[in-house]
Order: structure tokens, then C-alpha cells, then sequence
């Protein structure tokens, strides 16, 4: 079957480039195979490959036509969709792994989304849907009564408080019947069984696809295409060739040999073909380890322990075990441990038939240790463990599943008989280097030597000088990789140490009680959760929708896979595809552009370029100006150039890769926020903030001290990627645009004016958007532009859909800052003047940094009244693509700068950091610095409920004991309060609008100009129609956003979009209703259909617009004073963490969050940038190439957070009663306001390496940045090994013996 939702959005995937898993389908083989039911990447999957397979799609097991499928309707009802473009990867996960086990363990289905990423949710519903089909108990047992440390006890809940913590009803579900299922095809099934198995060879125009049946004939094959690749999986070969531009004229598969599929076990091991999937893999090895022996099953278990967190699911189904190793990519997590553990690699080629140390193929050997483009890896045999033999692996990566290691290594050593001397060892390191290296002669050397401290002082020290890293002297990069390396040696030291002891207690002493717990490695657990939230009252109307979980409308379209996305939509005829050529300069003049070679590519149409535009190729909506495409200079990486059109996708962007441009380079190329000091390189207008008189204050303070932080950059990383189709309708030069976009109304502006043609004459439409975050309004227009100027000249319609890697680096995304403070405060903790500097990299066009910063100040303030302060923001202008607007829009990076210094004022007064929060906290009706009033009544009452519902002072205490009996992991909590004003700062830009038609048959169609991008903002707005109408929701109908139908709608951001157009249902809803009121009181027993049937009788317009003016906001900032905000909202989050301090790594154990009452779908909007707050503060790190060349442009580089990164206990709760007069019911834009307190991980972070300086009397000040790393993170753990790297390999000095 043939899925629409099967995209490309992740266009990298592999083992060694990473998933998205929207495509996720299950392939089905026959039932005579061990395991028949397989999740993968339809993205990988090559069409050849799949003979005698069945497919089945997410329409394949269910839709609103036919059924829904339990899993479907799951997902749905219990909120777990958002924005919806990842549900189809989700629910096909989930669906291939109940096939498999229709009652999974909590660990099984949280493996089965590992593979899984999802921007909106922040993986919590996703979770609560997966655990209704889980056997086992998903409760923690933590209390010491053996109950969940999450049930609902008392102190949770407010005596006099209605609250609720159910969103969904499992009463509701239907239940999941395995024998209703899909059969295997009876029609493959006979075919299997009766055709006799023969080579198969498919032709292409380009490629040849040859499948061979024996060993004999694949030898034959391969001496006559010594270049071609074996391909099994396609996670190697597929992205270079898709992606990378790489091209085999012919690929072999040997997937169908029985000699690559062997499974032997012999009395020395066992032996696995090189065509057995990843996943087959680590079956057969969780089985030979119930089966054996622990002695003999100790590399199994080290090569077991690798397999769990290398890739998803998805690319473990079709990975083969060969093609891993013989990749020989240093990124291999498996290449280390099995050529530590001396396995074998049996290879073949015509005539001739060996065996290998698989540690050869890393050697720098000739003739018969490396492999001949001749030979076949037929099988690895994996030895069994002797007696006195251990062996184990290692890795740190940037996410603890589904990444890139940064180091990894295998270990394996072998004991004298009887003693702990070393008879032999192997150490092999990957991740690090271009290739898996041996420290053979660290090896050599250590041989005889006593498992003691001297041994292990001698071996960090000759790893360090035989292993040598690229990078430049003192690269942070380097020196932690180094870090690693002896620190996963001092990790195996400790673990061989301790089974020595287990061996023989009375020899050997082990390891002291307090190292015990660096031995076991994070794990994932299923989440426990709790959310409170105030019912609706006794009174109100059972078919009033308001304040109850509604299911989002098009939940289960979104987990049937019938929601339309713009890369969706229908072909239309003669339809072009639109591929643009960028810039690999970050400052240089365009010399020439050579589209020549281009041109000739099969399937192209036309090359786009500058001067094709028939009018504006600029806005000025500041001093400098958007650019559409470069015309004589470029300004950053990635900006367009030229675009090339052809028939298909693959076309296209065969032929941008021919564009030739020459460059000159221009001079200066800025890059920083320090570069662009230095060269004085800003945007116009900088801000500035002031009250009270700072200097005089900072005269009268008890201390001062000062400091610097940075905060890099975030991807918006929406799932689906920048998108739009253009169609020139004929006549009128009109024009069709259906974009995903949050700004309809600019994208129609903006076309426009770069046609020449009035606003009328473009029509721009969207049904949903698959994720933005503030990245869809401005960049998406200039996106839309190109895509319009190709319409317009090829009269043709252009389809537009960037790949996941160009939108990286055609897109900007959230500021780098760098904020620089001076802070004068009392010895009692009492903070009385602050002096901050913002700088904000802003990129090459202003776009909207300068509001960015200003929004900046006017939130820096955070929960807490500054009697004096100032504050300027400069707007760097630098050669990296614009950054845009992004959730939270400056205020999470003010907010960290502000909580930072929070934390110094702490250190120093050696208060804690609850203490200096609490002391300068608003508590009482006041002003702001910027003078607006500020009732702080509810910001109190959250942070005093936070505190006690997450019982801070006792968790304190506990964690003060944890760290005294742990010496290597330490735990850290940090709780912080949050004032979040809510507002745009001009009035017309809360302006809103909407349309409500009733029809003749009482039907309700309603439309209004917000965008629905995962918020649930039609459905909010379904729901306030609802109540003003008296009407079921299932009355009401959503559309589209259209400017044909709601003109000049602002953008959707800031969560105001409920706010703003709820009032406008309101009004129209109120308006029909005041027509309908003498019919309805004439008839008042009539039916809501009589009465519209009388009122189209008595000729009653049904027909109502609805408008909202928007809020009465103001900003001066001459006189640095207004009214730029309309309300206050007031949350507060606490995090407890724990740390690994020999690797960086941490895990999120509870949070807990008390939030002003919002609107239920903001509230599950909370989550969801809870989440991506902690991507941002945590673990989202760009980098790029001193020439201005983003590195970290896909999934593989870029990590966002995934299921293993959420807390293990997630509560929230909302504070109630609390009214809001200035928006619709009550609501409150939360969605921007949780991101912010994403910061509690990373001062709970900061608490816990504190913990550790303090006990390694450390006490010199230090300085974290945002993304707190593990490398971060690690570097501050300072101790021997850190000191050893950075003096070049020194004396270790630490004490091992308990």
C-alpha cells in the first residue's frame, strides 16, 4: 500500500545518520522466519529489496473510512498527537510491536520509540497511550510502603480545590485483538513456497539491482564489480547515494544467501552471517546469555550492551551486522568491543576462502590482513569468554540512544590463572579518531603487570601518548574525548577490580562502597506522570467543551495518516519541483553563475535566478533588507543563489549540484558575537532599560562581582520541513499558495510585491502546519517568493519542500547570546543594583532580532524587583543566516542570564540559590522597570505550592545523603520561579478576525486567521463556538486558514492565538446569535435546526464576521517606560538530576511544575516546551566550520531531545482559582511561558557539579554555558583524569581500594 505520510522529512537515516521515523511502516516476512514483523524507515527502504515482503503503511491497519485501529485511537485519545507529522512513525512503532508482543513490557515499548523524535509533546501522551497496552505495572515503588511515589496523597491537592488528573478515558478504548489483525498474503506466502529461489536483477536507467541466491554466484558477481557495494539494510549506501551525492552503477544485495545468514554455535562460540540484522543480532545474543554460563557470555554481554542503544528500532530491523563492521566507520559502537573480544571474520572471494583477527582490519597491515575489493565477509564468529577473562564496552554520545558516540571503546583483559597479573589485553577506542584505533602498545606494555593504582597510572598515561587526536592544542573537543578515553579505563579498572573481588574476596579488596554506582550506566524507564488540573464546575453544561480534554480534531486523522500536509498534496498537472542553489560563502562577491552543465541534466526546466524577479528581490521592512536570491554579493552560508526547476525532486537537485559559482571573497567574515565587537558590526536601533540610579547603588553595596555567559544558538527543527506549492491559475495573473507557514497574511505581501501584482491576486492557504516554533513567518516568505518567481516565469505550478539538511542551513533559528553582568548585593542576600550588557548574533538580515532584544529586556527581570538597574542590547550583524523569531523569543536566554547571576549572588553569600530567589522576589503590587504595575500574587502563591508539592526541603536532604554515599555520580536540584508578561507590545498586531457561516441544515463552518500547528487552535476555537452557539462541536467545522476568507490576520505567535482569535468567534458567534434571539424566543422550545431553518425563512443572515482590535499596548522607549504587556503569567518548576562524573552524562529524575491556569490544550502545550527547553539548555549545540559552514545540519549531528531524555517522574499541576479578564475564558498563553523553565535542569545541573567541587575542594568560581553538555559538564567534574589530559599526561593520583 501506498502511504501518503511516507516523507522524506528525515532524509538522513542510518546507522551512522540517524532517524526521524515519520516513515515508519512494518514489513512482514514469512512466518517461517524467526521474527516476522519489522519496523523500518520507508525512507531506506529500496523498492528491490522488498521481494516476497509485505509492506503495510499507517492507512494500512486503519482509518476513519473503514476502522480505526487500537493503536490509532489510543494515541489520539489520550492527546499524544500535537502537530500529528510524527503520529504515523509513532503509531507504526508501536503497531510492530505489539504484532510481535501484543502485551509488551514497559521496556519494550520504550524501546520501540527510541528510534522515534517528536518536537511538540515532549513524548508524555505518547507515553500514557503506550502504557494501556503494557502488562506490567508502570508504577515506580519507590515509597517506602512500596507504592508509587506519585500517588495522588493528600498534600497534592488543595482541600477546597475540585481538581482532576484523568485526560483520558480507558474505559473508551477498544480493545486490542490480535487475531484481527492483517494476515500474511496468502498470494507472497505461495509464492514462496512454490517458486524455486533465483537470482533477480532489476534495471533502471541508472542502476543495476542484482539479488544472487548462493555464495558462488555472489563471489562471481563481486569479481566482476569489485566497486560495487553489498547492500542489505541500505543504511550506508542509501543516504550516500540519496543524499551525498555518491552513485554505483550497480548494487548487490545478498540478503537472500543462506551462508550470510548462518547461525552456528561451536565449541569456541558462535558464529553470526554478516547478512543477520542488527535486531536478529541481539536476539540471538539475550538468548546465548540465558543459555550459557556467565563466565562464557561476557562478550556477548559487552556487544549486547552496544546493540541496545545503536540506532532505533527501525534501522536495527535492516542494519546488517557485516556491513557495520566492514564500513570500518569509527562511529561504530561495535567495531571496538569485537575486535577487543578477538573475533573473527571469515571472508571469501572465487577460489579462496580465510579467516581474520577482525582487530586486522584496523591494523595498518598488507596482503592478507586488509580485505580485497574481491572478498565477501561471509560470517563473524563471536568467541565465547574464558575463565579470568573480562571484557566490557563504552560509550558517550551526545544523546544516550539513537546518537553518534563521541568516544566509545571495547575492553578486554585476560588473567593468569588464579591471579590478577595481566596475561593479556586489548583496548580499542573509536568515535574519537577517523578509524578504531588499538592502544596495542599500551597493551604490550601493560602485559605481566598486577591489577593495581601503578598499573592503572601507567595505562592512562600511555593511552594518552599512543592515541593521538586531531585538533588543535587545548580544543575542548580534544580534551574531553581524551578524558574519555581514561576515564572509561579507570571505569573498566574499577569494574574488573570489583569481579576480582567477587572472585576471591580474601585477595583482592575491590572497590570502596561509595564508587559502586558509576558501574551501572543510565537507563531508560517508562515515565510516571501526573498532571492536576481544576474539573470544570458541577453546573456547567455537559455539552459545554470548555475546560474539559478534548481530543484534538484531527488526532485520529493524524494517526491514520489522512492529515494533509502540504508535500501531501495531490500532483498537479505539469508540475515542476524546485530545488535551490546555495551559497558556500559566507562573505564573498558572486564573480559568476555557470548553469550551463545544469541546464543539460535530464528532466530540468529552467534555472531561476535574481533577475528573473519582475519586481521586488528586497523588503525593507527595517534599514537592511530581506533578500530573495543573491545578486552580486553573497552575505552567509546557505543563502539562495539561483534555483533549479525540473520534473522531479531527484532532477532538481541533481542539477543545483552542477550550478557553478565563482566567488571572491570579501573581507571581514563575521562570524561571533566577539567578531562582531571587534569590527563594531550591529543592528540598528540598540535598546536600552534603565531604572534608579545604578552607579550610586553599586557604591553602597556590601559585594560586587561580575560575570559572563554564553547561550548558543537552537534549530527549530519543526518535523516538517520548510514547504509550499505554488499554482499560477491562468488568468488574472492570480495565484494558489499553500504553504505551511504561521503568517499567511506576510507570505501574500511578500509574493506580491516580488510579482508586481496586487494582494488580491494571491491566495494563500493552510490546513496545518507539521511544527514551527517561530520559524515559519519571515524566512517562509522569502522561501514562498522563490517558489513564486519559478511559477510565474515557467507558468507552471512549483513545488517547494526543502530536505531536512537544506533547511538547516538555509534557515536561521533562536539568537546566540552573550550577556556580560555586574551585580551589587548585600551580605543578606538582598540584590540592589545590576549592570548587563546583551549582545545577540543576529545574523545577516535584521529580520526580527532588534524586537528579539528588546523583548529581552523588558523580560530580564524574570520573579525578581531590582531597585537599580540597566540593561543595553546590541544586535550583532554577522554571516550566518538571519535568526528569526523562536518559542519564547528572547526571554529564554534573559531568563538564564537573570538566574545565573542568581546563582553567583548565591555562591557568594553562600545562601542558597531557593533562598536568593525567595529574598528578591516581587511580593507585593509594584512596578516593573519598565513601569508597568505588577500584582505578584499568584507568582508567590507558585512558588510556595511548588515548593511543597515537590517537597524541595526533604528531596534537598536526600540528595545531600545520595551525595554522601555516591563518589563518582552526584545528584543536584534546583527550583526557579518564572513571571512570564504576555503580549505583543503594539495593538494591531493582536488584532484578530473570523468568519462563521451556518447552514440551512444547522451545520456550523467556521474559519479565523490563526494557524494550526500543533496548539489545537481550531479546536480550541470548535470549542468556543461550541459554548456561544449551544451547540455539540460536532456541529462545527474547521476548514482552512485562507487570506481569501480572513484578510490581514497577524501572525500565530506568542501564544496569542487563542487569546486573539477566541474573541473573534466570540464576537461572531455573539452576533449570530443576537439575530437568531427573537426566533429563539418565539420558539423556545424548538431545536437549534428550527430555528435556523425559520431564521433562512425570514431571509436572517447566517453569515457572521467577527473581529477583535486587539490589546491596548504600548512600549516607549525614548523615556524607557509603557504598557507593553496585557497580563502576567506566573509558574514555577522544580528539577532533581543526577550526574555521571567521569562521562558528563545525566539523566532528568523529577520535575515538578506549578503553573498559572491556562487553557487545557496549553496545558499540554507545557510539556511539549518544557522539553524543547531542556533540548535548548541541555544538549542542542550548533557548530560550525571556521568559513561560516553549519556542521551540525541533520538528525545525525543535531540532537533534540527523544524518549530517554524526559524526566522519570514528570508532574504538573495548575493553580487554580485564577481568573484572567483579558482573554477568552479565562485562557492563558502558556506555550511560550513553560520553555523557560526547562532552566531548572540546568541549574539542578549546575547544583549537582557544585556538589562535586565542593567535595574536591574546588572552590575556585566557574562559569557554566548554555548547552550544559556533558563535555561541559565533565570539564568542571575536575579531577586526576581531567588534570592528567591537561598536563599532557601527569601523574594520576587516585585512591581505587575499599
Amino acid at each position: 500500500m501506498v502511504t501518503c505520510h511516507c516523507t522524506l522529512k528525515c532524509l538522513l537515516g542510518g546507522e551512522k545518520t540517524f532517524q526521524l521515523s515519520f516513515c515508519t511502516v512494518t514489513l512482514h516476512w514469512n512466518a517461517t522466519q524467526m521474527k516476522i514483523h519489522y519496523s523500518a524507515n520507508a525512507c531506506l527502504l529500496p523498492i528491490c529489496s522488498l521481494y516476497g515482503v509485505a509492506v503495510t503503511t499507517v492507512e494500512g491497519i486503519g482509518s476513519t473510512k473503514t476502522r480505526i485501529h487500537p493503536v490509532q485511537e489510543r494515541l489520539a485519545k489520550c492527546h499524544g498527537s500535537q502537530c500529528g507529522f510524527c503520529t504515523p512513525g509513532m503509531v507504526m512503532s508501536i503497531y510492530t510491536l505489539l504484532r510481535n508482543h501484543p502485551e509488551p513490557t514497559s521496556e519494550q515499548m520504550i524501546a520501540a520509540l527510541a528510534g522515534n523524535l517528536c518536537r511538540c509533546t515532549g513524548y508524555r501522551p505518547i507515553l500514557d497511550a503506550c502504557k494501556t497496552f503494557c502488562k506490567d505495572s508502570i508504577c515506580c515503588q519507590r515509597k517506602a510502603n512500596g507504592k508509587c511515589c506519585l500517588d495522588q496523597e493528600d498534600y497534592l491537592f488543595d482541600n477546597e480545590e475540585k481538581v482532576s488528573t484523568s485526560l483520558f478515558s480507558a474505559d473508551e478504548f477498544q480493545p486490542l485483538d490480535p487475531t484481527q489483525e492483517l494476515i500474511f498474503p496468502p498470494e507472497l506466502m505461495t509464492m514462496a513456497e512454490n517458486q524455486p529461489k533465483t537470482t533477480l536483477v532489476f534495471r533502471g536507467g541508472r542502476v543495476t539491482w542484482i539479488s544472487p541466491v548462493s555464495l558462488d554466484e555472489l563471489l562471481d558477481l563481486k569479481a566482476t564489480y569489485p566497486k560495487a557495494p553489498l547492500v542489505v539494510g541500505n543504511t550506508g549506501v542509501g543516504p550516500d547515494m540519496n543524499f551525498r551525492g555518491v552513485f554505483h552503477p550497480v548494487l548487490i544485495a545478498p540478503a537472500r544467501i543462506p551462508d550470510l545468514n548462518v547461525l552456528k554455535y561451536t565449541n569456541d562460540g558462535l558464529t553470526l552471517g554478516a547478512a543477520c540484522s542488527l535486531s536478529l543480532v541481539k536476539d540471538i545474543l539475550t538468548n546465548a546469555i540465558a543459555k550459557f554460563p556467565e563466565e562464557k557470555t561476557r562478550v556477548f554481554c559487552a556487544v549486547l550492551q552496544q546493540l541496545r542503544t545503536l540506532g532505533g528500532e527501525q534501522i536495527r530491523n535492516v542494519a546488517s551486522f557485516g556491513g557495520n563492521i566492514i564500513s570500518r566507520k569509527s562511529t561504530s559502537d561495535l567495531n571496538p568491543v569485537l575486535a577487543a573480544s578477538n573475533c573473527m571474520l571469515n571472508l571469501a572471494s572465487r577460489g579462496q576462502r580465510r579467516q581474520i583477527p577482525m582487530s586486522d582490519i584496523f591494523a595498518d597491515g598488507v596482503g592478507n590482513n586488509t580485505i580485497t575489493p574481491e572478498e565477501i565477509l561471509v560470517s563473524i564468529h563471536i568467541p565465547y569468554s574464558r575463565k579470568g577473562e573480562y571484557v566490557s564496552a563504552f560509550r558517550q554520545a551526545p544523546r544516550r540512544e539513537n546518537a553518534l558516540p563521541i568516544t566509545n571503546a571495547g575492553m578486554r583483559v585476560l588473567f593468569e590463572e588464579g591471579t590478577d597479573i595481566i596475561k593479556d589485553l586489548s583496548i580499542f577506542y573509536g568515535g574519537a579518531v577517523s578509524a578504531t584505533v588499538c592502544a596495542k602498545e599500551t597493551c604490550w606494555t601493560l602485559i605481566g603487570r598486577h591489577w593495581n593504582e601503578q598499573m592503572l597510572d601507567e595505562a592512562c598515561r600511555l593511552v594518552l601518548k599512543e592515541v593521538a587526536l586531531p585538533g588543535s592544542a587545548g580544543d575542548e573537543n580534544v580534551d574531553y574525548k581524551k578524558t574519555l578515553m581514561v576515564s572509561f579505563f579507570y571505569r573498566f579498572f574499577l569494574e574488573i577490580s570489583q569481579s576480582l573481588k567477587t572472585m576471591d574476596p580474601c585477595h583482592y579488596p575491590g572497590i570502596p562502597v561509595e564508587y559502586g554506582s558509576v558501574l551501572q550506566d543510565f537507563k531508560t524507564r517508562m515515565p510516571q506522570s501526573m498532571q492536576i488540573y481544576q474539573d470544570v464546575d458541577p453546573s456547567q453544561s455537559s455539552q459545554d467543551p470548555v475546560g474539559r480534554p478534548v481530543m484534538h480534531q484531527s488526532g485520529i486523522k493524524h494517526a491514520t495518516g489522512e492529515a494533509v500536509y502540504i508535500d501531501d498534496l495531490p500532483s498537479v498537472d505539469g508540475e515542476l519541483f524546485l530545488a535551490p542553489v546555495t551559497s558556500s560563502r559566507a562573505h564573498a562577491k558572486i564573480v559568476s553563475i555557470d548553469t550551463s552543465e545544469a541546464l543539460k541534466g535530464a528532466g530540468v526546466f529552467d534555472v531561476i535566478t535574481a533577475h528573473d524577479v519582475p519586481a521586488a528581490n528586497e523588503f525593507h521592512f527595517s534599514h537592511d533588507p530581506e533578500i530573495i536570491f543573491a545578486r552580486n554579493e553573497v552575505i552567509c552560508v546557505g543563502q539562495i543563489v539561483c534555483a533549479v526547476v525540473a520534473d522531479s525532486y531527484v532532477h532538481a537537485k541533481q542539477a543545483a549540484a552542477k550550478v557553478k559559482i565563482e566567488y571572491e571573497i570579501l573581507e571581514p567574515v563575521i562570524l561571533t558575537i566577539e567578531e562582531a565587537i571587534k569590527h563594531n558590526s550591529f543592528f540598528e536601533p540598540k535598546r536600552k532599560l534603565e531604572q534608579g540610579n545604578v552607579d550610586e547603588a553599586f557604591e553602597t553595596v556590601d559585594n560586587i562581582i561580575e560575570g559572563e555567559i554564553c547561550i548558543g544558538g537552537q534549530k527549530h527543527f519543526y518535523m516538517e520541513t520548510q514547504s509550499m506549492l505554488v499554482v499560477p491559475k491562468g488568468e488574472d495573473k492570480e495565484m494558489d499558495l499553500y504553504v505551511s507557514t504561521q503568517h499567511p497574511a506576510i507570505i501574500q505581501e511578500m509574493v506580491a510585491a516580488s510579482l508586481g501584482v496586487p494582494a488580491n491576486r494571491i491566495m494563500c492557504h493552510v490546513k496545518r502546519v507539521g511544527g514551527a516554533f517561530g520559524g515559519k513567518i519571515l524566512r517562509t516568505g522569502l522561501l514562498a517568493s522563490v517558489a513564486a518567481v519559478a511559477a510565474n516565469k515557467t507558468s507552471r505550478a512549483v513545488r517547494l519542500i526543502l530536505s531536512r539538511e537544506d533547511d538547516m542551513v538555509i534557515t536561521g533559528g533562536r539568537h546566540p547570546f552573550m550577556a556580560k553582568y555586574k551585580v551589587g548585593f548585600m551580605n543578606d542576600g538582598r540584590i540592589t543594583a545590576v549592570d548587563a550588557i546583551y549582545y545577540v548574533n543576529g545574523g545577516c538580515t535584521p529580520d526580527e532580532s532588534v524586537l528579539v532584544a528588546e523583548v529581552s529586556l523588558l523580560k530580564m527581570d524574570n520573579a525578581y524587583k531590582i531597585p537599580n538597574l540597566r540593561c543595553w542590547a546590541y544586535v550583532c550583524k554577522t554571516n550566518l543566516p538571519s535568526n528569526t523569531a523562536f518559542r519564547g523569543f528572547g526571554f529564554p536566554q534573559s531568563g538564564l542570564v537573570t538566574e545565573t547571576w542568581i546563582t553567583d549572588v548565591a555562591d557568594k553569600t553562600c545562601l542558597s540559590p531557593e533562598k536568593i530567589r525567595e529574598i528578591n522576589m516581587y511580593k507585593k503590587s509594584e512596578q516593573t522597570h519598565f513601569k508597568q504595575t505588577l500584582d505578584p500574587q499568584n507568582l508567590t502563591r507558585c512558588w510556595n505550592e511548588c515548593m511543597e508539592k515537590s517537597a524541595y526541603y526533604s528531596r534537598r536532604t536526600a540528595i545531600d545523603e545520595f551525595n554522601k554515599q555516591n563518589y563518582w555520580k552526584k545528584r543536584g536540584i534546583a527550583i526557579v520561579p518564572m513571571k512570564f508578561p504576555f503580549g505583543l507590545g503594539t495593538p494591531y498586531l493582536s488584532q484578530a478576525a473570523a468568519l462563521v457561516h451556518i447552514y440551512t441544515d444547522g451545520s456550523v463552518l467556521l474559519t479565523h486567521g490563526g494557524i494550526e500547528m500543533g496548539q489545537g487552535i481550531h479546536t480550541k476555537m470548535i470549542q468556543v463556538a461550541s459554548r456561544e452557539l449551544n451547540i455539540p462541536m460536532s456541529r462545527i467545522h474547521f476548514c482552512e486558514t485562507s487570506t481569501t476568507t480572513v484578510p490581514n490576520a497577524f501572525a500565530s505567535v506568542a501564544s496569542a492565538g487563542t487569546d486573539v482569535n477566541g474573541m473573534a468567534v466570540k464576537d461572531a458567534c455573539q452576533t449570530l446569535l443576537k439575530r437568531l434571539q427573537p426566533i429563539i424566543e418565539k420558539n423556545p422550545t424548538g431545536t437549534w435546526n428550527d430555528w435556523i431553518r425559520e431564521a433562512f425563512k425570514q431571509s436572517v443572515n447566517l453569515s457572521a464576521t467577527g473581529y477583535f482590535r486587539g490589546y491596548n499596548e504600548y512600549m516607549d522607549w525614548e523615556k524607557g517606560e509603557g504598557q507593553p504587556f496585557t497580563y502576567f503569567l506566573f509558574g514555577a518548576a522544580c528539577s532533581e538530576v543526577e550526574i555521571n562524573c567521569l562521562t558528563g552524562d545525566h539523566k532528568v529524575i523529577t520535575e515538578c511544575q506549578r503553573i498559572h491556569k491556562c487553557h487545557f490544550f496549553f496545558y499540554l502545550k507545557i510539556e511539549g516546551a518544557f522539553v524543547q527547553g531542556v533540548g535548548l539548555y541541555t544538549m542542542e549545540e550548533l557548530k560550525y566550520s571556521s568559513e561560516g559552514a553549519l556542521y551540525t545540519r541533520g538528525p545525525d549531528q543535531y540532537k533534540i531531545p527523544a524518549v530517554c531524555d524526559i524526566p522519570e517522574q514528570f508532574s504538573v499541576s495548575l493553580l487554580s482559582p485564577s481568573q484572567n479578564p483579558y482573554a477568552i475564558y479565562a485562557s492563558k498563553g502558556i506555550g511560550e511561558a513553560g520553555f523557560f523553565l526547562g532552566c531548572s535542569v540546568f541549574f539542578a545541573l549546575r547544583d549537582a557539579v557544585t556538589g562535586v567541587r565542593n567535595e574536591r575542594g574546588l572552590k575556585k568560581t566557574f562559569a557554566l554555558n548554555s548547552p550544559l553538555t556533558a563535555e561541559q559538564i565533565r570539564a568542571n567534574c575536575a579531577d586526576a583524569f581531567t588534570g592528567m589530559v591537561r598536563e599532557g599526561g601527569g601523574r594520576l593520583c587516585v585512591t581505587v581500594a575499599g
